[in-house]
């Protein structure tokens, strides 16, 4: 039997990328993995550290397969944004965001069967935000989009409209970039 990738992820986003792209793979939610961030840890360490915490999870329990984690961050003034947890959070972070440049960070990590050795990318995109209204804000807060998203912002969604442009991976913003994935997967 061929070993099978396993997908340590919630995330419909990452998903619909996969599938997007074509791979075949099977959804595993990873346990014990507290995503907070360790003093002092940079938006590409933390990423990286998470995506290796999620792929080593689902490889414990199911170590003939191919395992694929992922982790978003959103870094802006030296501030790093996981999704927010209440509407005050998201509004907080909508704020800071508005009216200039923040980071978007995903870290990637490939478990292998047979290997101890995790491969792992990070990505980053730099996206530019246009000022925005605080009834943009509360109308957007009032919608399902930001609260299951790093930053608080969807940019398939109506988060869209509040963005400028960016630099790097449109897809690292979504939450898995596309070229370090397929470069990691080709060798499946």
């Amino acid at each position: 039997m061929k070993p099978s990738l396993l997908l340590a992820s919630q995330s419909p986003r990452r998903r619909k990328i996969l599938k997007f792209i074509g791979v075949d793979f099977r959804v595993v939610k990873p346990l014990g993995v507290v995503e907070k961030r360790k003093r002092g840890e940079p938006p590409r360490d933390l990423v990286r550290r998470l995506a290796q915490e999620k792929a080593r999870s689902v490889s414990a329990k199911f170590p003939g397969h191919f395992v694929l984690g992922a982790d978003t961050v959103v870094f802006s003034r030296g501030r790093i944004f996981g999704k927010p947890q209440n509407r005050r959070q998201a509004a907080a972070m909508l704020m800071r965001l508005q009216g200039g440049p923040h980071e978007v960070w995903t870290g990637v990590a490939l478990a292998v069967p047979g290997d101890k050795r995790i491969r792992t990318r990070v990505e980053k995109t730099k996206v530019y935000f246009k000022p925005f209204s605080l009834k943009s804000i509360a109308d957007y807060l009032n919608s399902a989009e930001p609260y299951d998203k790093a930053g608080a912002y969807n940019i398939e969604g109506t988060g869209r409209t509040w963005v400028l442009k960016w630099e790097g991976d449109y897809f690292n913003i979504v939450g898995l970039p596309i070229r370090p994935v397929l470069e990691m997967l080709k060798n499946i």
